[in-house]
């Protein structure tokens, strides 16, 4: 049976690096929720203004809205042999929408959980900055640019994403923990939970990860 890799976690827990890394060695395609909704908030429509607004204040979008974007990607061929989604579920009513998704597509969802201390997230998230040229990321308590504010690489000014700002990211952690934090016990129930400590170096965690998924797969 072909599967779902689900990532969950805090926001700033690194779950789109380990869902590029997991892409890369499985040839799933990784699916972010949060780059689909980003783009469509570049619309120019009333759902895009929606989203735009609904980002901009730190609020998590409608479960609806969420779902008609995961059932339309999936739906393109590069999917039928599994898929990563990396910001979808985060509550267990989306957690049902993706059970009957899968059961139609003959797909099995394994979750896994990223967990990373809230001060080091805090950091991460509000110390963040993205060269709007090239896509380098920077951050400001842990790869600061050489100069402040710009780019090391082609001297583009900094940009830093609008739901970055202490008081959405705040707003984003009491979030998660009200409305995502009971998906864990949902997946553990059913012996599809994976944890894996998100702090340290990005390619040990990865290992480590590859081989918790592969031992579950096996059982």
């Amino acid at each position: 049976m072909s599967r779902v890799i689900v990532i969950i976690g805090p926001p700033g827990a690194g779950k789109g690096t380990q869902a590029r890394l997991l892409s890369e060695k499985y040839g799933y395609p990784q699916i972010s929720t949060g780059d689909i909704l980003r783009e469509m908030a570049q619309a120019e429509t009333a759902l895009g203004q929606e989203i735009r607004e609904t980002l901009a204040s730190g609020k998590l979008v409608s479960d609806e809205i969420l779902a008609e974007v995961i059932r339309t990607r999936t739906a393109r061929p590069d999917c039928q042999n599994g898929y990563i989604l990396d910001g979808f579920p985060r509550t267990i009513n989306q957690a049902h929408q993706l059970e009957e998704l899968a059961d139609q597509q003959q797909k099995e969802v394994l979750l896994v959980r990223a967990m990373v201390h809230e001060d080091v997230l805090f950091k991460r998230l509000t110390g963040r900055h993205t060269c709007p040229k090239c896509g380098e990321i920077y951050n400001v308590y842990f790869r600061p640019p050489k100069v402040e504010g710009v780019c090391d690489l082609d001297g583009e000014a900094l940009k830093q994403r609008s739901d970055d700002n202490p008081e959405s990211v705040k707003r984003r952690f009491a979030e998660y923990k009200t409305a995502t934090a009971p998906l864990i016990e949902y997946y553990r129930s059913s012996g599809r939970l994976i944890e894996i400590d998100g702090e340290g170096k990005v390619q040990e965690i990865f290992e480590k990860l590859c081989s918790l998924i592969e031992g579950l797969i096996s059982r």
